[in-house]
């Protein structure tokens, strides 16, 4: 015989563990109903339902023909990045990993972070791992793109 157990968890009560104990029976005479008991335990993990979102204060860049550009910074901008959790569960240890595009055709520098401003979180800004290949955003024909 094999049993599917599917248990439901209150929000307001949170478990490290699920205890069951399962025992078969039956009007017959059996020489050992000692090993017809089986008690389980198991560690209980709930299911994270975290939101990411963004938002930006730039919603259009003038960007110029190819071999143009000038060598002075753009717009200053800002984007906001959240990490919501809409469960009833705490989270913990979440990391995040952000890989922003920062060159363009031959090397342009096309992104620099001035800052980093964090609430209820701990940012750390780094360089890409020694040895990882920084791949150019390749240049585009963007005539026949209507937007």
């Amino acid at each position: 015989v094999s049993f599917t157990l599917e248990l439901e968890f209150s929000c307001s009560v949170l478990l490290d563990r699920a205890e069951v104990t399962l025992q078969a029976t039956s009007d017959g005479t059996e020489a050992t109903p000692d090993d017809n008991v089986v008690k389980l335990s198991v560690p209980i993990r709930y299911e994270p339902d975290l939101f990411l979102s963004s938002n930006t204060n730039l919603h259009r860049y003038e960007v110029h023909p190819l071999g143009t550009f000038t060598h002075s910074s753009g717009p200053e901008f800002t984007t906001t990045v959240k990490v919501q959790n809409f469960g009833c569960y705490p989270i913990q240890n979440v990391t995040l990993h952000m890989a922003l595009p920062a060159l363009g055709h031959h090397q342009a520098t096309i992104l620099s972070v001035t800052h980093v401003l964090a609430d209820n979180a701990t940012c750390v800004l780094q360089p890409p791992p020694e040895g990882t290949q920084v791949v150019p955003v390749p240049p585009e024909d963007l005539l026949h793109t209507d937007r």
